[in-house]
């Protein structure tokens, strides 16, 4: 049994979580999330189905995605269930109700957005319309919702519930406000937080896009989660996951140290919590797996 102290939490770790088909792998799991049932979406880069949809229990529920995704990033769910996919490379975002049925696709699939990075000079020059490689999805409680955009922009999107952009904000850079890999981004309580990963930390801004403050001592954080008790969970690529309160006060690292053993982390890429407090980590790189950890205390 693997157990974790993280102060005033424990969790143990899950082994074996997630029913594979024979042939299966996990892949690199770009991202996971949880919906409304407790149901677990996990979003992964493989060619079995990219899309896998599990019970707590971690029996599979049912795939798909065959032939829509290609290079699977990020993953939001709304609170009706509806969920938003970011497909990296086509330069899409494309959001489907709880029924499968697809609503719209945002981007032109294959067709990027000019911010001078080019594969001779692979560096953001300046910023562009969407998209150059987006990275994954937030929700604002009025449907309005935000795309982090991303390896080769450095740009956040906000957009009106029926997809139309009302506005961006971001410049290259590690000034207030400017980015280096803006990787994932995250509404709560009137604050939205990004996750800034090439310059190793978290950004925070009002809706309208304007800097409140920077926390930094990351380790290239690539995606967060906030519950409803107001505590951040953070995945970071560089092996660890942190948890916080709203001030950005560390709560509990865990990890730093690259290792494959269950429970300890390579690459952490997604993170997300269930009701009932249990915590998802997936991974990508040399990780290329899910890890489930259930709360004890």
């Amino acid at each position: 049994m693997v157990s974790i102290d993280a102060g005033e939490r424990t969790y143990e770790l899950v082994p074996g979580w997630g029913e594979l088909k024979p042939n299966w792998v996990w892949g690199l799991v770009g991202d996971v999330a949880v919906d409304s049932h407790d149901n677990v979406h996990v979003f992964t880069r493989t060619a079995d189905p990219p899309c896998r949809i599990y019970d707590r229990s971690g029996k599979l529920l049912y795939s798909w995605g065959y032939g829509i995704f290609e290079d699977a990033h990020g993953i939001c769910i709304g609170p009706d269930d509806a969920v938003y996919l970011t497909d990296r490379g086509p330069q899409l975002v494309l959001k489907f109700t709880a029924e499968g049925r697809h609503v719209f696709t945002l981007g032109d699939r294959g067709k990027h957005s000019d911010t001078g990075y080019t594969e001779e000079s692979p560096t953001v020059k300046h910023a562009g319309p969407p998209f150059h490689h987006p990275t994954n999805v937030a929700l604002s409680p009025n449907g309005e919702f935000y795309v982090s955009d991303g390896y080769r922009n450095c740009r956040i999107h906000k957009y009106s519930a029926d997809g139309t952009l009302l506005f961006s904000w971001g410049e290259p850079g590690d000034g207030p406000g400017q980015f280096n890999l803006v990787h994932a981004v995250w509404e709560h309580k009137g604050k939205v937080y990004v996750c800034d990963r090439a310059n190793n930390r978290i950004q925070i801004f009002t809706p309208k896009g304007e800097h409140l403050e920077t926390w930094p001592g990351f380790e290239r954080p690539c995606k967060l989660y906030i519950d409803s008790e107001d505590v951040i969970y953070v995945a970071e690529l560089g092996a660890r996951v942190s948890i916080l309160d709203l001030q950005g006060n560390v709560l509990w690292r865990w990890g730093g140290e690259a290792s494959h053993d269950p429970g300890k982390f390579t690459a952490p890429h997604g993170i997300y919590v269930d009701s009932q407090g249990a915590m998802y980590v997936s991974e990508v790189l040399e990780g290329a797996r899910l890890q489930k950890f259930v709360r004890t205390r």
